[in-house]
């Protein structure tokens, strides 16, 4: 990535938020660009940092872009009693209202299972749905796993667990900047009540995301990195999801959980491709 496209980059993410009022709080982000709108939305545990690449590229190619911080994760409220896909969902219809338009809704991760169930809910508003390593059921794990899962992100060593468990999303080339994005959400998470949303957020279900994906009409694209680690077989997940969808799924070569940060100059055009012809269909 050249130069000019890193300071592009830089601006997403750090830029002084704008806030959306939520009955019990508030969720920051913020909007760049002009022309058709998109809203990002990270996963569990993230901040809109990580789109800082796609956003960047979004916006230079003619797209209004809005990235989002999760309740309790960033520059978001972290008083909020709900956490997890449906209230997420539920705050990017808001922000949609807010904006006054339509989009297509990108979500990484957790945040996948929120666009969907907002596709779902309210279909006049969702444009198109892009999906990156998206967890929008249940993983088959048991009891035990779940517990010690739980047990990993208890205080005083969960923000020291977090930190190493972000960079395993990472199993590829490091992105510019990887070491301050990676400082930023550690940081945030260790602030007083953000630390309490973010073990909420852990202890959320996909079922309702799951459950919605049959009554989603707007056309999707899966992007799953080849060597994703929260999946045990990537590719059969991503075929599965976008089989259900009707949509079609791209892997990434040697990107693990974020492609989009991996190799932006791989997802990127992948994204604007699909964003020009959900424009197309219009």
């Amino acid at each position: 990535m050249s130069n000019s496209n890193l300071q592009d980059a830089a601006r997403f993410g750090m830029a002084r938020p704008r806030h959306l009022s939520r009955p019990e709080g508030r969720v920051a982000y913020e909007l760049h660009g002009e022309g058709p709108l998109v809203v990002c939305v990270p996963g569990m545990g993230d901040l809109r940092l990580a789109y800082r690449f796609l956003a960047a590229d979004l916006a230079r190619a003619g797209f209004s872009v809005a990235v989002m911080d999760l309740r309790g994760h960033g520059d978001s409220d972290a008083g909020f009693t709900e956490y997890g896909d449906v209230p997420t969902g539920g705050d990017m219809l808001a922000l949609l209202r807010e904006l006054g338009r339509p989009a297509v809704l990108v979500g990484s991760s957790m945040g996948a299972g929120a666009a969907v169930w907002a596709a779902a809910e309210a279909p006049e508003l969702v444009r198109g749905l892009v999906l990156i390593g998206p967890f929008v059921r249940n993983p088959p794990i048991g009891r035990l796993t779940t517990a010690l899962f739980r047990l990993a992100f208890v205080r005083p060593w969960g923000p020291l667990v977090l930190k190493r468990y972000v960079a395993t999303l990472y199993p590829g080339r490091k992105p510019e900047g990887f070491a301050e994005h990676l400082a930023a959400v550690v940081r945030s998470a260790r602030r007083r009540h953000y630390w309490r949303a973010f073990t909420a957020t852990t202890r959320t279900s996909h079922a309702e995301a799951e459950a919605r994906l049959g009554q989603v009409r707007s056309p999707a694209l899966v992007v799953m990195g080849e060597r994703d680690p929260d999946f045990p077989d990537p590719r059969a997940e991503a075929e599965h999801v976008a089989a259900r969808l009707g949509g079609r799924a791209v892997m990434v070569p040697r990107a693990g959980h974020y492609p989009h940060a991996e190799y932006a100059e791989l997802v990127s055009p992948e994204i604007v491709g699909f964003l020009r012809e959900v424009d197309a269909d219009a």
